[in-house]
């Protein structure tokens, strides 16, 4: 892929953010600036989204109300319970006293804003007819220094899973494994899972978003920089608009943008209705640029607990040739298991492929995920 034709396209994408922002902001100012007509509703573009929350209302459901009781004690409880709590406990404390000594390294501490630390383990079981069974271990980990002035963080482990956005509706995977007869690829596990960067969140309160930059090594070698921007605007009747935009270059992987887009509406106590789209431009993909779509609704039954059901789209641009390559209904199901420390989640799906010549077929995912 040539870079002018890269710049060319993230141009588009910027410029289509740029007028989803400015409708945005536009529909938010003529909805404080006009008044109502008690009398009299036309229909126009312009107001579209009054006519969704009335219509969710009027469609039926059989599913129970939305719920935040919890089903699992709380870690505090279960700490030196069974051998594995203790383990999870002794990880846990083990991250924070890491965390502490690395602060140290910069400045006195101040004890009362302790360095903090979180780390995630995961482990994506995929399985479809054509792929067989993959499996992947993945790590991300993140520790707060506050000792610096700044809000300087060190971040490791598989960063293409800070590619997604923080409430992605279904497990992902940017890098699939390159073996073909094997279900767990070692060299892919451990390049994955090689990255480390140190962080700089929010940059500048000037700016009218958040910015991070990270400066970093990946896949053992890559040297690289990163930034990412997001904002978060909220529209009338419950209406939430999110955006991220990401860029990455490597010394190796060369140039890779995404873009996240999320429209939510969300009231209290009541299931979630949301579209989720990404679009991903990268020097290393053999496409122009590729592109998925789900939109969902989502409900919560207990704390912690997430069912999703909806339908996927997700395509690709080259050489001229727009494709929807793939498209289909989805369900997820996610929750603490045993304890609150401890998830899984399961999603199946059932997509077709037209790039492989695939009809529509089934494909599961598991993710077993321990939180310290």
């Amino acid at each position: 892929m040539k870079l002018s034709r890269t710049c060319i396209s993230q141009l588009n994408i910027s410029l289509f953010l740029c007028c989803l922002v400015g409708a945005g902001n536009t529909y938010a100012e003529d909805y404080r600036n006009t008044q109502k007509d008690q009398d009299t509703q036309v229909v126009s573009p312009q107001n579209w989204l009054d006519y969704v929350p009335s219509l969710i209302d009027s469609t039926p459901t059989i599913f129970p109300a939305e719920s935040n009781q919890p089903i699992v004690p709380s870690t505090t409880e279960t700490q030196d319970k069974t051998w594995a709590d203790q383990k999870q406990n002794k990880m846990s404390l083990w991250v924070d006293k890491t965390a502490n000594k690395i602060d140290s390294w910069f400045g006195t501490p101040d004890p009362n804003k302790p360095a903090s630390a979180t780390l995630r383990i995961l482990l994506d079981n995929y399985y479809d007819e054509h792929n067989g069974y993959e499996i992947k271990p993945r790590i991300r980990g993140k520790i707060k220094l506050p000792t610096l002035e700044k809000k300087v963080s060190v971040v490791f482990g598989d960063d293409s899973l800070d590619n997604e956005l923080d409430d992605n509706v279904a497990i992902s995977n940017e890098n699939p494994s390159n073996q073909t007869d094997k279900s767990f690829d070692r060299k892919r596990t451990r390049d994955d899972n090689s990255s480390i960067a140190l962080r700089w969140s929010e940059l500048s309160k000037k700016i009218p978003f958040d910015v991070d930059a990270d400066l970093g090594i990946r896949s053992g070698d890559d040297i690289y920089a990163r930034l990412k921007a997001q904002k978060d605007w909220t529209l009338k009747n419950d209406f939430y608009f999110h955006a991220e935009q990401i860029y990455r270059y490597g010394l190796d992987s060369k140039n890779y943008w995404r873009t996240n887009l999320e429209l939510s509406h969300a009231r209290p106590n009541e299931a979630l209705l949301s579209n989720q789209f990404n679009l991903t431009i990268s020097d290393k993909q053999i496409d122009d640029f590729s592109w998925d779509n789900r939109f969902f609704r989502q409900h919560q039954f207990f704390q912690g607990n997430r069912f999703n059901y909806g339908l996927y789209t997700g395509g690709y641009y080259n050489e001229s040739d727009l494709r929807l390559n793939g498209w289909g209904p989805f369900i997820s199901w996610r929750q603490p298991l045993w304890r609150e420390w401890f998830y899984v989640q399961g999603d199946l799906n059932y997509f077709n492929d037209h790039r492989e010549d695939r009809n529509h077929y089934f494909s599961t995912i598991v993710r077993l995920e321990a939180l310290f």
